[in-house]
């Protein structure tokens, strides 16, 4: 890796961190709910964006190092699996067991389900 990949991986994740909060915050302000709405909505589009330039990467239309300052940096910074872990476990804590279970397993049911879409979208554009 080169000193300008991983400076702009560095500058990536940090614009994508900041999306992340800017949007969180969007959608609490529009959207009031116990549930981490703002949260699964962050890491369903990041998942399908991750799987899409994954794929394009695969088709060769997309360099491995734009792979990398775009998925691991920006998407990286983006997503937060760690929130998500947090926002499931404190669903479960105050009793609210269908929701955890929701956040949870059906995020990561839906985050799976939409990097394959997002890869399969990618090389069929690449293709």
């Amino acid at each position: 890796m080169t000193a300008l990949v991983f400076v702009a991986l560095s500058l990536a994740g940090g614009l994508g961190a900041a999306l992340r909060f800017v949007v969180d915050g969007v959608v609490k302000a529009r959207i009031r709910s116990s549930f981490p709405v703002g949260v699964m909505l962050i890491n369903l589009s990041g998942s399908l964006l991750l799987g899409f330039f994954t794929g394009l990467a695969l088709g060769a239309v997309l360099s491995p190092e734009w792979l990398l300052i775009v998925g691991t940096g920006f998407l990286g910074g983006y997503t937060t699996f760690s929130t998500a872990s947090f926002e499931t476990v404190r669903l479960l804590q105050t009793g609210r067991l269908t929701a955890g279970l929701l956040n949870g397993l059906g995020m990561l049911a839906a985050t799976v389900s939409l990097s394959y879409l997002g890869l399969w979208l990618g090389t069929l554009l690449a293709g």
